[in-house]
């Protein structure tokens, strides 16, 4: 297997004129044995469509490369998306048919931006000089991405995770490098001093858990916080007539003032304090209790018993 190290990673951005930016939250991964960990861990298998967000020069992609059965890499920079293919050709030719890149922003990204597209196969073939015709058909892939195994962009990771978990009915696990406090308050049980809106959030989707940490010195530039694997497998939600709307708006509301009682912190929503007070005995709850004590099954059993009328 051909890995990006560290001075691969620099001659090609270099040879492409990049320098990472804060604002695209942009750090390179230049360590070949974390991109071999994060696919391990990750337990993806050669019957997965991986969707990776922000591939950059292509260390982690290239390494899923030979596991799965392909690989969706959504990159927001145009010279970063152009350059992948290329790079992966060239690295890897033997797995490139299995590469398909998308130009657009992962918090907009839609289903129809990453179904399996055939006509890949075919462009990867004029990339390496060889006739379509001449290439092993392309085995039955799932319509969409399946798993995700990224090293999400630490300025938009929360968002990103969560947009996709709701678009991405498909995907059945994930494995995710984010700053290690995000990691911490996505992985959060509830009563915990950092549990809050992410936590409850992300278990709307899945079992979340912390699958370790990773070093500032895997990556270019090394940051200045450090990060953490988060792995999530999916899981339904809980039963409920509220849709996932309605329980992420009480998730909002209970999270927005984390020092008030709930009696007090969801009477915006409910209308008043009495009819706060009334949907929350309904659900079974306390209204002296507060937001951190509650799991994502409690905040669904308020959402149902909201007044309907004011």
């Amino acid at each position: 297997m051909s890995l990006l190290g560290p001075v691969e990673v620099r001659a090609l951005a270099e040879k492409l004129g990049i320098r990472p930016t804060k604002k695209l939250g942009q750090n390179f991964v230049i360590d070949g044995g974390t991109v071999r960990r994060i696919v391990r861990v990750a337990e993806v298998t050669r019957d997965d469509v991986v969707i990776e967000i922000g591939p950059g020069l292509g260390s982690l992609t290239l390494a899923l490369l030979p596991e799965v059965a392909r690989v969706v890499a959504v990159e927001i920079d145009p010279v970063l998306a152009a350059q992948l293919p290329v790079t992966v050709a060239e690295m890897d030719p033997e797995h490139a048919d299995r590469l398909s890149v998308v130009h657009a922003d992962a918090l907009k990204v839609t289903p129809d931006d990453l179904r399996a597209d055939r006509g890949d196969h075919a462009e990867s073939a004029d990339r390496r000089g060889a006739d379509a015709d001449d290439l092993p058909a392309l085995p039955d892939l799932p319509d969409l991405p399946t798993a995700l195994v990224a090293n999400l962009p630490y300025n938009v990771s929360v968002p990103v995770l969560l947009h996709l978990l709701e678009i991405l009915p498909s995907l059945r696990r994930g494995l995710v490098m984010v700053q290690s406090e995000v990691a911490d308050r996505l992985a959060a049980p509830p009563g915990s001093r950092i549990y809050g809106v992410p936590s409850v959030k992300a278990a709307w989707y899945a079992d979340v858990r912390r699958a370790g940490p990773v070093g500032r010195n895997v990556f270019w530039p090394a940051p200045n916080v450090d990060s953490g694997l988060v792995s999530l497998v999916r899981r339904d939600p809980p039963e409920t007539s509220a849709t996932r709307e309605e329980v992420f708006a009480v998730v909002d509301a209970a999270f927005a003032q984390r020092r008030k009682t709930l009696r007090a912190a969801l009477a915006s929503w409910a209308g008043t304090p009495a009819a706060a007070e009334q949907a929350l005995v309904q659900a079974g709850v306390q209204p002296s209790a507060r937001g951190e004590q509650l799991g994502v099954a409690d905040f669904a059993r308020i959402a149902e018993n909201r007044p309907r009328h004011r």
